[in-house]
């Protein structure tokens, strides 16, 4: 599978997890101890082990979600390893709550040929994606 296909899988493998499934994420990632994520819903985390129940406990905050759209916004290849830079638009019941709430998540995600495999390595998304008024980057019209 090339990069392109694998980053097309991974989105839709968000919005499996967006419903509450990490399982097609997880087989995206590298299973190797050099792994980490840092999402919104705890501190970073080392190692398949701690990433994976860390995803187990971020997918478990979603329900009836969906990946809306996805922006991006840089990329960086190398032969055997890939970061992207991209605004993900989400829209789910997050934990526990009955309404379905739009957010948006700013996320940094890097992959690794592995044994001719891209696999992921490292996530890390906070949902800090507008300008601050005030800052060198105000929102159009401002």
């Amino acid at each position: 599978m090339d990069f392109r296909q694998l980053v097309q899988q991974y989105h839709a493998a968000l919005d499996d997890f967006a419903r509450g499934d990490p399982e097609p994420v997880k087989r995206i990632y590298s299973h190797r101890d050099d792994v980490t994520l840092a999402n919104p819903f705890g501190p970073a985390v080392h190692g398949w082990e701690n990433t994976s129940k860390a995803l187990d406990f971020a997918s478990a905050r979603f329900r009836d979600g969906t990946l809306t759209s996805v922006e991006p916004v840089a990329e960086y290849v190398a032969a055997d390893l890939v970061t992207i830079l991209e605004i993900e638009r989400w829209q789910a019941k997050v934990s526990g709550r009955k309404e379905l709430a739009p957010f948006e998540l700013r996320v940094t995600s890097t992959f690794r040929r592995e044994d001719g495999t891209w696999k992921m390595v490292h996530r890390h998304a906070d949902p800090i994606a507008t300008p601050h008024p005030d800052g060198p980057l105000r929102p159009t019209g401002a």
